[in-house]
């Protein structure tokens, strides 16, 4: 039976950790807790505590609700407005009102299917509310694990020979059941995962029918049908494509696992890619999930590109696809080290990380921070400030030069964020250009060779910001006392005033010349 199309924000009742299994909690040997009537087989969402004779007007659905009997005086009328107002079970605390659960109460409970539970005396609410919390806290942590999983799993699909159908087995394997991809006449392009009952594929196929490329129309819809768990998802591009999933079951990630495969089919199975723009979204994966940028940069094109990093958007799963879609491409992939959603081709691709070859390491300011969105752009393509984001761009560089472009993107975020800006950019040398590369990055590494990476860095980021401890600190992620003590050692090391403005100017120089000083080896 199908249900109405629900949008994929609803708002709901239901709070963002996954429900926890009266079981669990009759679990604890440390509670005491013992069924009297009704199955353990029943989701906690909540507890709540109540002395008052109608506790309906203030119950919201699916909690635990907890009680001492001080205004119980009509067991029978009393369950039936607690089940009334949708509670998911009862527990009943002994002394000091009642030595027992009063009999009438487990009557009325078994008559109603409501589970009763008994908590001794030994046992305050407050411990049972404290171990369902902390059984919720347990079961979402797994939950983040799991939507984690699924993401870095999509991503790496999508990257694959054939991405379409990869994704969608990755997809039906993370959510233990069927995907289908549906045409805009409702045919089945491809599906991935086990089999299932004809009545359930036909609903899937009627559900997928609810939605389409209509203006304004709903961009997702659920049911059941055939026993299973049904859900229809439209895709971007406007070819009219739907994504169909069945399920035994609906976990509380689902639909953000979902989602993220919508972006990447969206992206995928968009009208205007052609076999080559396939090959180059794959190579960005391969690039962001750690290839060396010589095994990629025959896909990617020659180039030049720039690579730009973003911090911010609105936290919904499409978030960096849009982003990708305002700056102009489906080069994108996010992190998800944090539970920021991600989107597009390589969305939880390598959380923290930079690509093979960068150099820095994750307390440098040229490592990706978790919660970085990472995209590729041609250079001729303008990189303009986005509003709720935070942007780094990188000079051009050729596809051999990303890693160096991906440090310059971290660097000019880092920048950006401490400076409040919506967008700053690498800049590249100016004069220095005039001078031969060679001769100045040997004289630029004879000049730092003191120093070690960590105080190059701090070195680059105070210079880059005037001078400013408290912006230094915050681009660097150090204490402020540590930026101080790290550039009085530079100023010991190099033995310079670094007051001078020349001297400033002329590391500043330095530090462009040779990108890779303070690296050992």
């Amino acid at each position: 039976m199908l249900m109405p199309p629900t949008p994929p924000a609803e708002p709901s009742s239901t709070p963002p950790a996954p429900p926890v299994s009266l079981a669990a909690l009759l679990a604890r040997p440390d509670l005491g807790l013992r069924l009297l009537a009704g199955s353990e087989d029943v989701p906690l969402h909540w507890v709540h505590t109540s002395e008052m004779a109608d506790p309906y007007p203030y119950l919201l659905g699916g909690e635990l609700l907890m009680t001492a009997g001080v205004q119980l005086t009509d067991p029978a009328h009393y369950v039936e407005r607690v089940v009334e107002a949708g509670a998911a079970a009862l527990a009943f605390g002994v002394t000091p009102v009642y030595d027992t659960v009063p009999r009438e109460l487990v009557a009325a409970c078994e008559r109603h299917g409501l589970p009763l539970v008994e908590v001794p005396p030994r046992t305050p609410f407050t411990a049972v509310a404290r171990a369902l919390w902390r059984l919720m806290a347990e079961a979402r942590l797994h939950e983040l694990r799991r939507v984690t999983e699924a993401q870095q799993s999509l991503a790496a699909a999508a990257a694959r020979p054939a991405p379409v159908p990869a994704v969608l087995g990755a997809l039906a394997s993370r959510l233990g059941g069927r995907a289908v991809l549906f045409g805009a006449d409702g045919t089945e392009s491809a599906a991935a995962g086990r089999e299932v009952p004809a009545e359930a594929a036909r609903a899937l196929r009627d559900l997928a029918g609810v939605l389409g490329p209509r203006p304004g129309g709903p961009a997702s819809a659920s049911g059941d049908g055939g026993g299973l768990r049904l859900a229809a998802y439209a895709l971007g591009g406007g070819e009219g494509l739907t994504l169909g999933v069945a399920t035994e079951r609906r976990g509380p990630g689902d639909h953000t696992i979902a989602g993220v495969a919508v972006v990447l089919l969206s992206l995928l199975t968009a009208p205007h890619r052609g076999a080559d723009v396939t090959v180059r979204d794959g190579a960005l994966v391969r690039l962001l999930l750690g290839a060396p940028p010589a095994e990629v940069a025959d896909a990617l094109g020659p180039g030049p590109w720039t690579v730009v990093h973003a911090r911010g958007g609105d936290g919904t799963p499409f978030a960096a696809a849009s982003l990708a879609a305002a700056l102009g491409t489906p080069l994108v992939a996010a992190d998800v080290a944090t539970g920021a959603r991600p989107a597009g081709p390589g969305a939880g691709a390598t959380p923290a990380t930079t690509p093979a070859g960068s150099g820095p390491g994750p307390d440098t300011p040229g490592a990706v921070h978790p919660g970085t969105v990472r995209l590729l752009l041609p250079s001729s393509a303008p990189v303009t400030a986005q509003q709720g984001w935070t942007l780094g761009a990188s000079a051009p560089v050729a596809a051999s030069e990303l890693a160096a472009g991906d440090a310059q993107a971290a660097r000019a975020l880092r920048r950006a964020e401490a400076s409040r800006a919506a967008l700053v950019r690498h800049r590249a040398n100016g004069f220095a250009s005039l001078v031969d590369r060679d001769e100045a990055a040997a004289y630029a590494r004879d000049v730092l060779a003191p120093l070690t990476e960590p105080l190059v860095e701090t070195l680059r980021a105070w210079l880059s910001l005037h001078g400013s401890w408290d912006r230094t600190a915050v681009a660097t992620g150090l204490h402020r006392n540590t930026v101080r003590q790290r550039i009085a050692r530079c100023a010991a090391l190099l033995d310079r005033d670094l007051d001078d403005p020349d001297v400033r100017m002329e590391l500043w120089f330095a530090l462009h010349s040779a990108p890779n000083a303070g690296q050992r080896g």
